[in-house]
């Protein structure tokens, strides 16, 4: 069928409109119509950072719409559904049986190499392979392929603008928190960089109740949607970041999360820990960070990463969801919404700071 997509063309590339040819689903495919599609860090990232061969490539993989076909091994998914897709596992290996569906064996053949396990493509344009089936879905589309593993069924009264991005960005953040750290009342967290991840984990901590709460960002603009989630915000750029967090943590915190990839700012987010706290780092760009050995060493502190902050999309998206309605989880007033023909705009807003979270919809 003809579809039409969000194009990058070569590496580093604008988005670009076009038409292509998309396959029908496969026994183990979901075909499924793209409602609204949010825009991730990761898009960005990696349309400038892969290589040339591997252009022209469809990303997107925070897509949500309704299933338009099935193909005949699937079960559980029913044409007409209204699904949130996230991203891609094999529900064999030792990880996913055990729950860690993030850290899968496949995850990387599965999630971004831009075809099906066989070598094939779901998107074509004048008889040529384009690269999709990033994350299971490329659903900067119309129209996208995805799974079982990677649909989540949704109740048909979810705004679906509203729940796309709980398949990466909303669930990373939050997940991080809920499943990882499990802060209580009277720990304390610092959050560095507080765009869609960040925002996400500032609101599970507020669900927690956790006790003190910090968002560390040199733009007002998200230092003042922090605050809504009860962070008190520190400027980077005005003061001496790991000694502020001290003052207001009373002596360091207990958790922190980073999601610059700035090597600076994760070395900060160590230093500003208490004996024993965790940082985890979230953050996707930098090949290396520099850590202080000897405070490290001399206080037993821990530094992790997460993939999807330990989340399996099967049982958070609707967690998030329900306590999105709850009111216990609000972060509708982070979503930005565009056309699909304004994707290059909501990229240009999203890195000047001008919106937090991008949603395109058609």
């Amino acid at each position: 069928m003809k579809t039409t997509v969000a194009v990058v063309n070569s590496q580093g590339a604008d988005f670009s409109l076009e038409e292509v040819e998309l396959d029908g689903p496969r026994a183990d495919e979901v075909l499924v119509r793209i409602v609204a599609t949010g825009l991730c860090h990761t898009d960005i990232h990696l349309k400038g950072f892969l290589p040339e061969e591997m252009f022209p490539n469809v990303f997107g993989h925070e897509g949500a719409g309704v299933v338009e076909a099935i193909g005949d091994d699937v079960t559980g998914i029913e044409v007409g559904d209204h699904v949130v897709l996230s991203f891609r596992s094999c529900r064999a290996c030792e990880n996913c049986t055990n729950g860690l569906v993030g850290y899968c064996d496949s995850s990387l053949l599965l999630n971004y190499m831009g075809m099906r396990m066989d070598g094939s493509q779901t998107y074509s344009k004048d008889g040529a392979g384009v690269f999709g089936n990033f994350f299971g879905q490329s659903s900067l589309s119309q129209h996208a392929i995805a799974y079982a593993d990677n649909v989540v069924v949704v109740d048909k009264s979810v705004d679906l603008t509203k729940v796309a991005p709980y398949g990466c960005g909303f669930q990373t953040g939050a997940g991080t928190v809920l499943n990882v750290l499990k802060p209580e009342a009277g720990d304390s967290l610092v959050v560095f960089g507080v765009g869609a991840v960040g925002l996400a984990a500032l609101a599970a901590a507020q669900h927690l109740g956790v006790g003190t709460v910090v968002a560390v960002d040199p733009m007002a603009s998200r230092r003042d949607a922090a605050a809504k989630f009860g962070a008190i915000g520190v400027d980077p750029t005005a003061e001496d970041v790991v000694e502020k967090i001290k003052e207001l943590t009373g002596g360091g915190a207990s958790y922190a999360i980073d999601t610059t990839a700035i090597s600076a700012v994760v070395k900060q987010a160590q230093q500003a820990l208490k004996v024993r706290g965790t940082l985890v780092a979230l953050g996707l760009g930098a090949e290396e960070y520099a850590i202080d050995a000897i405070d490290l060493l001399q206080t037993g502190k821990v530094i992790k990463a997460s993939i999807e902050g330990d989340s399996d999309p099967q049982e958070m998206v609707p967690r998030l969801i329900a306590l999105n309605a709850a009111g216990e989880f609000d972060v509708d007033d982070l979503i930005a919404t565009y056309p699909f023909s304004e994707i290059n705009q909501a990229v240009a807003d999203v890195l000047a700071g001008k919106v937090v979270k991008p949603v395109l919809v058609w």
